[in-house]
């Protein structure tokens, strides 16, 4: 299945003059998806502002639709004696 994820211009999101424009873009889209942060190239600046930014956009969308927080995932281990 092919999604479209809005662009950060397409959503308001204003990108600073010091950071790189195609980066910010790639983390944008990588949060979106729900990618995490686990490579080198993901830790320069404009990336990571990116992908900040596409979280705090998605919390305050989830917000504004009604959904507050997801339901905790609880782990639970038992040791049988």
């Amino acid at each position: 299945m092919d999604y479209s994820y809005p662009t950060p211009q397409e959503v308001g999101i204003r990108i600073a003059p010091h950071l790189r424009t195609d980066r910010f873009c790639a983390g944008f889209e990588h949060g979106l998806r729900g990618g995490q942060l686990h490579r080198v190239e993901y830790m320069r600046l404009s990336f990571r502002e990116g992908y900040r930014a596409s979280k705090l956009y998605l919390r305050e969308l989830r917000r504004s639709r009604g959904i507050l927080d997801f339901p905790a995932r609880w782990k639970l281990r038992l040791n049988v004696a």
